[in-house]
């Protein structure tokens, strides 16, 4: 069966890797990949988000099975022009996928629902939402978390740590456009205190197979200091949740956000990842994404033990329940090398060396991110995010120890990392 990829990233890179090692996996194609995915299989200059000319494609190489990668593709309806077309995809429709491309609709759904959440309320206009901040003032709230509610690229919270900060970041997304179309509408959020965890399920709208939970790190900054940005490292499996505060978590948020999906006749077929936060008041959802996390996803890949491709056709084909999924019991550590700059303004097209010599250390696998060929063939930078490391070992320590072993051999100009991905977990 021949599997096509959709996307560039290392989330992707991670997806076609796993996918390349199933019996049933024949012809690799990643549209438009990069450099690592071209070592696994084919990429094909077709951007992510030309919806017709990747339905062309799968129907001329009569592709068994579709993975989208991004959100922004689900979001535009890439899985509904595949499904009409008759190509198995793993991904959710356009209108499951409003569960991340509409943050409103996502918190209204979990009111509906019953989920836990913070207080939040939604704005358009920047008038409301300034007199809301300001009887939020009154009633002695000091903290609060502003988002855009459209899709940002994993950039649009913005944790303010004065009202008056939330006042400005308010005025500069609803007044001043500072976040495009995403930002026109903005969801201003009780900010929530706890350690956080990524949950990523695979569902066929009714079934849930649960992946190994997963802590990213989304600051800039070592100490969680600085930006947000779309992922600086991550871990897996996080050890704060149990299997009993899994259970929990199954029970509560993610089959109930399912539920109300297929009930509204749009059931989520793909990832469903919830973010989550456990507070003193118990478990909390942050925001549900419609895909494999990033970095999540390369930490969580490297210890599945089983067959992807099976696993995410079945998904696609409406049989999970036949699915059987294991998982290896060793650690795994993600740390993200990005240029410098990121995820304000960086430079491209830095020469890349190292990474040979990275890539046949122990327990390591190298996944691109922001990577290029030169017209020399020279191996470059294309983004902030550049490459992901992943170290996977007996603990964490160890896993952590070979991510760092592996991220020092690899160099170019401007290289940045957090030196304490894993730090809080290991062992």
């Amino acid at each position: 069966m021949d599997v096509l990829v959709v996307g560039s990233g290392g989330r992707e890179h991670a997806l076609g890797w796993k996918l390349r090692q199933s019996p049933r996996c024949g012809r690799l194609l990643a549209a438009p990949g990069n450099p690592g995915l071209a070592a696994v299989g084919t990429c094909l200059p077709i951007g992510a988000d030309d919806a017709d000319a990747l339905v062309q494609l799968a129907m001329e190489e009569r592709v068994g099975l579709v993975v989208v990668g991004p959100e922004a593709p689900l979001a535009a309806g890439l899985a509904d022009r595949l499904r009409s077309a008759g190509i198995p995809v793993f991904g959710p429709s356009a209108a499951a996928a409003r569960i991340e491309s509409s943050k409103a609709f996502a918190r209204d759904l979990m009111t509906r629902m019953g989920i836990p959440q913070p207080e939040y309320a939604v704005f358009t206009h920047g008038g409301e939402a300034q007199s809301y901040l300001v009887g939020l003032a009154a009633r002695g709230v000091t903290s609060v978390v502003v988002k855009a509610s459209g899709l940002a690229a994993g950039k649009g919270a913005v944790v303010c740590e004065t009202i008056a900060a939330a006042q400005q970041v308010t005025r500069a997304m609803l007044d001043e456009g500072a976040f495009g179309d995403a930002g026109r509408e903005v969801v201003i959020e009780e900010r929530l205190v706890g350690p956080e965890a990524s949950l990523l399920v695979v569902t066929d709208g009714y079934v849930v197979v649960p992946c190994l939970p997963a802590q990213d790190y989304k600051r800039i900054g070592e100490e969680d200091t600085g930006p947000n940005t779309g992922g600086m490292g991550s871990y897996a499996p996080a050890p704060l949740v149990s299997g009993e505060v899994y259970a929990e978590a199954l029970t509560t948020i993610v089959r109930p956000a399912l539920r109300a999906l297929a009930e509204a006749g749009t059931p989520f077929v793909g990832c469903l990842y919830a973010g989550l936060m456990l507070t003193a008041a118990g478990l909390k959802v942050i925001e549900f994404n419609c895909r494999f996390g990033d970095p999540e996803t390369q930490a969580v890949l490297s210890l599945l033990d089983s067959d992807l491709l099976e696993l995410l056709l079945a998904a696609a084909e409406g049989r999970l329940a036949a699915s059987d999924t294991h998982w290896r019991p060793e650690k795994a550590v993600c740390v993200a090398l990005v240029s410098a700059g990121y995820p304000g303004r960086y430079d491209t097209g830095m020469p890349i060396t190292g990474l040979e010599e990275a890539q046949v250390l122990p327990g390591v696998t190298i996944f691109h991110a922001g990577t290029r060929r030169a017209s020399d063939g020279a191996l470059v930078t294309a983004g902030g995010r550049v490459l992901n490391v992943v170290g996977t070992g007996s603990s964490f320590a160890c896993a952590m120890d070979r991510a760092y072993a592996a991220a020092d051999c690899i160099r170019f100009a401007g290289k940045t990392l957090r030196r304490d991905i894993g730090l809080r977990v290991r062992e």
